[in-house]
């Protein structure tokens, strides 16, 4: 089976880590196309010649989104990753291209996020209400475009189902292409405008200190954007 070419941004002997595109599945499910998992496995079981490899996913991202995926490469790992996750030892930060500018430039945002099942929606809600999850994120506005698109930077203190998308349209903010969350039009290739940029953390094994960076997709919106930061990570 032919797979697309993976954009590998770190790799030891116990964890790699991808730039996802978007439309890709994480792990497989109904539609039955190539999971991002079976793709590593491919270039792993390729490059070191073996008939059987291991992967493990401490983490997701939506099918629409872009960016870093970290993947385990032995049970062992897996483990300690699943752990620091869960206890916000690895710090996640996301670009976001909106429709509005926000409210203030910089701001930290707490919700309690309720999820409908029937819809895979999540409701970012001022108060409480029974099954949902307090939400916290911090943004801070990077740039716009002709005053039409913002860029916007987030760090997320917790990692809620679709946490960014629900908390930035209770500011009255819509991710460009996402029209699950209220976006008035999708992006031809079903993408939305939300990139897993970096994420940070102590290595598992190693305990050194690791930062990965992932490139936004090659389109002329991210470009402009990319290139104004003047980034070459």
């Amino acid at each position: 089976m032919n797979y697309p070419k993976l954009e590998i941004l770190f790799e030891d002997d116990y964890i790699i880590a991808v730039n996802k595109p978007s439309g890709v599945i994480i792990q497989g499910d109904k539609t039955g196309d190539t999971p991002l998992v079976d793709m590593v496995k491919a270039y792993l079981k390729k490059k070191y010649l073996k008939k059987d490899v291991y992967i493990g996913l401490p983490h997701r991202l939506d099918r629409p989104t872009s960016g870093v995926v970290i993947l385990a490469k032995k049970p062992s790992v897996l483990k300690k990753l699943n752990e620091m996750f869960h206890d916000g030892k690895v710090r996640k930060t996301y670009w976001a291209i909106v429709n509005k500018k926000p409210p203030k430039s910089k701001d930290t945002l707490k919700h309690y996020l309720w999820k409908n099942q029937q819809q895979n929606k999540s409701y970012a809600l001022d108060y409480p209400k029974p099954g949902s999850k307090e939400a916290v994120l911090t943004y801070n506005v990077l740039g716009n475009y002709n005053k039409k698109f913002w860029l916007l930077e987030i760090y997320l203190h917790t990692g809620r189902h679709h946490q960014i998308r629900a908390q930035l349209l209770r500011i009255g903010c819509k991710i460009v292409g996402d029209v699950k969350y209220g976006y008035k039009n999708p992006n031809p290739d079903g993408s939305i405008y939300l990139h897993a940029r970096k994420i940070s953390f102590k290595h598992p094994i190693t305990d050194e200190k690791i930062t990965i960076f992932a490139k936004p997709p090659n389109n002329k919106l991210w470009n402009y954007f990319y290139q104004k930061l003047k980034t070459n990570k």
